[in-house]
């Protein structure tokens, strides 16, 4: 098993761990730090792709070749560990001892590994009001019901209302269908763009979500996406396009995961 660590700064902390590390962003890295701008990259986008900058490299010039039978991805703040870790007693001076550095018993069963999700209902009255007086406008039920509070709703809320829906309408039918199902009836998805995969689902996955990002180019171009809102709208995009896609073509286990600030 392979997992990569995306990350914009070196975190030397973490050398003697199995973790390979992949550098994005414009700081030096040490040697032995994997670069997103050699070879066929799309590095000139890194400030709106974020990870995904290392992901297409990483695509376009390792996958080919890979012989690992299970590939992975983290960040520099959020990290896979192993089922049995109980998570609140995680800091970063255990860390390694809870990093998940191998397959485990039961992954003969799955072809996929994800995050386990995060609950974005509950959104606070005023939070709604300020920011998301058109999806009350539409329903004025998210003001009563938390049920309401979907993933949609909570893209409107931060990440600019209707782009979700406009990136959906350049799915292919089925799954501009099933996509736009996901995201208005759930209220919980598997954050971060982190998950480990074996190859053949890794090539399909790439294929589809580089493909889809690149017609989402064209909608929202680059020039107008800034700060927290749409500064990283692909990677946002994607992170939600991850939960119905794995979930859909895989067979998939959710395993936990850890936030430690470096």
């Amino acid at each position: 098993m392979k997992i990569f660590c995306v990350t914009d700064k070196a975190l030397p902390h973490l050398d003697n761990t199995f973790l390979k590390f992949a550098g994005v962003g414009i700081n030096d890295f040490p040697e032995k730090y994997l670069k997103s701008n050699t070879k066929i990259n799309i590095f000139e986008k890194e400030k709106y792709y974020s990870e995904l900058t290392f992901h297409y490299w990483y695509w376009k010039n390792l996958l080919p070749h890979e012989n690992s039978d299970w590939i992975g991805f983290c960040q520099k703040r959020r990290f896979w560990v192993k089922s049995n870790s109980i998570i609140e007693n995680i800091n970063k001076k255990n860390l390694i001892n809870h990093l998940l550095d191998r397959p485990e018993d039961d992954w003969h069963k799955y072809d996929s590994i994800i995050c386990k999700p995060v609950d974005v209902s509950g959104t606070k009255k005023i939070k709604l009001i300020k920011r998301g007086w058109k999806n009350i406008i539409n329903n004025p039920l998210v003001l009563l019901n938390k049920n309401t509070h979907t993933i949609k709703l909570h893209f409107d809320l931060h990440h600019g209302f209707g782009n979700l829906e406009k990136a959906i309408e350049l799915l292919n039918e089925e799954d501009k269908e099933g996509f736009n199902i996901f995201v208005n009836q759930n209220t919980k998805f598997n954050p971060h763009i982190m998950f480990i995969a074996r190859k053949e689902v890794l090539n399909k996955w790439f294929i589809n979500l580089f493909n889809w990002l690149e017609k989402c180019e064209k909608i929202f171009g680059f020039d107008s996406l800034k700060g927290y809102e749409t500064g990283r709208l692909y990677a946002y995009l994607a992170e939600r396009y991850l939960s119905y896609w794995f979930k859909k073509n895989t067979r998939f286990k959710e395993l936990p995961w850890v936030f430690i600030n470096n």
